[in-house]
């Protein structure tokens, strides 16, 4: 007979052994249930100590939800989750058309104050857009502003022109240089992330992106961190809520289309510890945000300080 059974039944243990007296029988039975129980309880209060002392991994039902997070400090990749299946970028896109922006500065091919003209194909992109008629123009400085915050499709079609000759030919370097940056499963077929079937990347290559900026163009990338921009005297507000509700969050772009769900790459750094997050694929503006939240808050704090 088990000590299962035993614990299960005290008083079994008479007829298994007939010369213990009864009395001792119900001591050793009473014993051993006691010592059974006090092991059950234990092993619950443990799991239940341990369920809630770790912080649930954030998700998402979505089919097209992917994320990844990396300590900025060290590259070492803190969470990922189907980081390295195809997505698409919608408006993230932009991050590498300001990249482009930001390279010719640097090399000094223009200015801020460059004005680059905007096409009638430019002027007639879809929305989300400033509504320049052809013939209009837009300065370097703007132009960088109103992709960060605004997000604009028109202003982003108009600097795939003016520094690639043609928009198809600007996704071509794009490309081009995201595979030297790494981002090896990147494939840019505009400058915008408006809808293309062509069009993809992973939440690696995003992340390795918003790194590649806050690296190499640490003078500019408070660009990403504005939350507004002034236009023809007026007050255009951007899209990243992110930027304001997150501690220490300091850029850098969402994005959404239909076929994409909403997407955000953010940076962060706090109390000298910095990560960067993407999340592609939300169900909404809302849910993706929440989900980047808990991202940054479940992983900062195993990230390493400088």
């Amino acid at each position: 007979m088990s000590f299962i059974s035993l614990a299960r039944d005290p008083s079994s243990l008479a007829s298994a052994r007939p010369r213990i007296r009864s009395g001792a029988i119900g001591a050793v039975g009473r014993a051993i249930l006691c010592f059974v129980l006090a092991a059950v309880v234990t092993a619950c209060t443990t799991s239940d100590v341990l369920r809630s002392t770790s912080r649930p991994i954030p998700t998402s039902a979505s089919s097209k939800y992917a994320a990844i997070v990396i300590d900025a400090n060290t590259g070492r990749v803190l969470h990922a989750d189907q980081a390295d299946s195809r997505r698409y970028p919608a408006s993230l896109t932009k991050m590498m058309t300001v990249y482009m922006l930001l390279e010719a500065l640097q090399q000094g091919r223009i200015g801020p104050s460059t004005a680059i003209p905007v096409s009638a194909y430019a002027a007639g992109r879809p929305p989300t857009k400033l509504h320049f008629k052809a013939g209009q123009s837009i300065d370097v400085d703007t132009a960088i502003r109103a992709l960060v915050t605004k997000s604009a499709n028109d202003v982003a079609t108009a600097v795939a022109e003016h520094l690639g000759g043609s928009e198809a030919r600007f996704a071509s370097m794009m490309t081009s240089r995201a595979r030297q940056l790494g981002m090896g499963s990147t494939v840019f077929k505009n400058a915008s992330g408006l809808p293309d079937g062509g069009q993809v990347t992973t939440a690696r290559d995003m992340a390795t992106l918003s790194l590649a900026l806050r690296r190499q163009f640490p003078a500019q990338y408070g660009y990403f961190a504005r939350t507004s921009f002034s236009f023809r005297g007026k007050t255009v507000k951007g899209h990243n809520k992110v930027l304001e509700t997150v501690r220490g969050a300091d850029g850098i772009k969402t994005g959404y289309t239909r076929a994409s769900g909403f997407n955000l790459a953010t940076s962060v750094r706090r109390d000298g510890k910095s990560i960067v997050a993407v999340v592609m694929g939300g169900d909404s503006a809302g849910q993706r945000d929440a989900l980047m939240a808990q991202l940054i808050e479940t992983f900062l704090p195993k990230a390493s300080r400088r």
